[in-house]
């Protein structure tokens, strides 16, 4: 009986220690597993984020390429706008000449066939006891003639050196002549072309302080702020510019005027 019961013990002993050993590397397994699944998760997430960072740093870098590009082409385009916007200017200034040129041209016609009117009327149809109205006739037509010879000097064979002298031998023949603002405003342009800014401004201010009415008076101010320009005296060419936009706001000299504000 005592031996049984050894035995019994022994048994069960056994079956104990069996059942202990049996359960721990189940525990040991799940732990394992839990935590290799732990760290699979994680450098998964970390990767992922990775990846993330990644395709927005591409999306930035695209983004900035974009940008670079579309800025240098507006840059582009602005240069492009600027070159034609000075060729219309350029255009529309050379247009604004031959139109000032044709209307010049059509006053100096107008003014031509006038004097012949005059002329004509005035010839006496009986002979004269006086030669007084012959000299004025005369007189008349040499005035004429002169001034044609030294604006065909200008427009016609373009002896510019030549002009010079025949405008001022025309003024000082006939210096209350109907043509003397023109004549002085050619003279003035003349001198200004050969850059002898005192002649050339001496010649435009005659047109402006003794001419108040004359077609010329918007240009010959425009020319003398030119002429102060050149000269480097800014503030006293923006007078002559500020006075041809006061005085003569809608004229092609005062849109060159606002052009040339410093």
């Amino acid at each position: 009986m005592r031996y049984f019961i050894k035995g019994e013990a022994l048994c069960f002993a056994f079956l104990f220690s069996t059942s202990v050993f049996a359960q721990a590397p189940v525990s040991d397994v799940n732990q394992t597993s839990a935590a290799n699944n732990g760290a699979v998760n994680s450098t998964l997430a970390v990767s992922s984020l990775e990846e993330r960072v990644a395709v927005l740093e591409r999306i930035i870098k695209s983004r900035n390429v974009m940008q670079q590009s579309l800025q240098t082409q507006l840059d582009d385009m602005q240069y492009e706008v600027d070159e034609l916007r000075g060729t219309v200017e350029l255009h529309t200034n050379q247009l604004e000449k031959v139109l000032q040129r044709q209307r010049e041209l059509y006053l100096e016609i107008d003014k031509r066939v006038e004097s012949l009117k005059s002329t004509q009327i005035q010839v006496p149809t009986t002979t004269p006891t006086i030669n007084e109205p012959i000299a004025s006739v005369e007189s008349q037509l040499g005035e004429s003639e002169s001034y044609d010879k030294a604006v065909n000097l200008i427009l016609k064979t373009r002896e510019y050196d030549k002009a010079i002298p025949a405008f001022r031998e025309f003024l000082q023949a006939y210096p209350n002549s109907e043509f003397a603002d023109n004549a002085y405003y050619w003279l003035g342009q003349l001198l200004f072309n050969k850059k002898e800014w005192a002649d050339a401004e001496s010649s435009f201010s005659t047109v402006v302080n003794n001419f108040a009415d004359s077609t010329k008076r918007a240009d010959a101010m425009l020319k003398l702020g030119v002429i102060k320009q050149n000269l480097g005296q800014g503030s006293q060419a923006n007078v002559w510019f500020e006075r041809v936009l006061s005085e003569y706001p809608n004229s092609s000299a005062a849109k060159l005027a606002r052009s040339r504000q410093q």
